[in-house]
C-alpha cells in the first residue's frame, strides 16, 4: 500500500511543505521544499515519505474509515453544492480532513477554540492548501459577518458549550443559507458533553434564532439537523 492510499495525501504534503517554511524537515529537498503547486503523485508521495521519517505526526492526514455521521453530512453538502463553508470546532479534523478532500475547490474557513488546532490548519494552509482559512474565535461571539458563509457546519460542538442557544444563534447569523448541526442523541459517557438535545429542542432554538425550516435525521446515536436560514 502506498503512502498516497494510506493518506489525504494533498493534505499532509501541505502539512510537511508548511512545516519546512517554518524550519527545516530533515531530508526534505530544497526544490521540493520551495514548491507549493505542481508536484506530480510520485513527489508528494516522497513529501509524506520525508515527513514520516522526520517524525511530523501525519498519523491525523490518515484516512480511516468515516464515521457514518461524517459520510452522511458529506452526503447533504453534495446536494447543497456550497460555494463558501465555515467549520465550527473543527478539532482534530475528523469531519474538516475529508471534507477538504470530498471538496478539492471548496473554501473552507475553520474555527476553533483551541490555538494548537489553529496552528496545524495555518500550517496547512502556509504549505499551499490556501483555501482554507483558520482563526481562534469563540462561537458565541464570532468575528464574522452576518451571511458570511454560504453554510455553516457544526458538528458535535454544541454539546460542549455552556450557551448553547447563543452559539446556535451565531451559526444561523454567520450563514446565507443553511446551517448543517449534529448532537449525541443519546446518553454517553464523555464528561465534557454537558447537554444532552432533543429534537424538539434543536427545532426551538433554530427558530429562535431566526431559521426558516429545520429537517431532522438520525444516524447511529446522532442527530443531524439540516436549518435554511431566511429567504437568503
Amino acid at each position: 500500500m502506498t503512502h498516497d492510499d494510506r493518506y489525504y495525501t494533498d493534505l499532509a504534503t501541505a502539512f510537511v511543505l508548511g512545516r519546512a517554511r517554518d524550519g527545516t524537515v530533515p531530508g526534505l529537498p530544497v526544490e521540493l521544499a520551495a514548491r507549493q503547486h505542481g508536484l506530480t503523485a510520485n513527489e508528494r508521495e516522497r513529501v509524506v515519505a520525508v515527513g514520516i521519517a522526520a517524525g511530523l505526526r501525519l498519523h491525523r492526514f490518515k484516512r480511516t474509515a468515516s464515521l457514518p455521521r461524517v459520510r452522511r453530512v458529506l452526503g447533504i453538502l453534495k446536494n447543497l453544492d456550497p460555494t463558501s463553508l465555515l467549520d465550527i470546532g473543527s478539532g482534530r479534523g475528523v469531519f474538516l480532513w475529508p471534507l477538504l478532500d470530498a471538496f478539492p475547490d471548496l473554501a473552507v474557513t475553520a474555527i476553533d477554540r483551541d490555538p494548537g488546532r489553529i496552528t496545524t490548519l495555518l500550517t496547512v494552509r502556509q504549505g499551499g492548501l490556501n483555501r482554507l482559512t483558520a482563526e481562534v474565535a469563540d462561537v458565541t461571539r464570532m468575528p464574522l459577518a452576518d451571511a458570511a458563509f454560504d453554510v455553516v457546519t457544526f458538528l458535535e460542538v454544541l454539546e460542549h458549550i455552556p450557551d448553547a442557544p447563543q452559539a446556535l444563534a451565531e451559526a444561523v447569523r454567520v450563514a446565507a443559507r443553511f446551517v448543517i448541526l449534529s448532537v449525541p442523541s443519546k446518553p454517553d459517557s464523555n464528561p465534557e458533553h454537558i447537554h444532552l438535545f432533543s429534537e424538539a429542542a434543536v427545532r426551538d432554538m433554530f427558530v429562535a434564532a431566526g431559521a426558516a425550516s429545520v429537517n431532522v435525521s438520525y444516524v447511529r446515536n446522532h442527530l443531524i439537523a439540516v436549518a435554511r436560514v431566511g429567504d437568503r
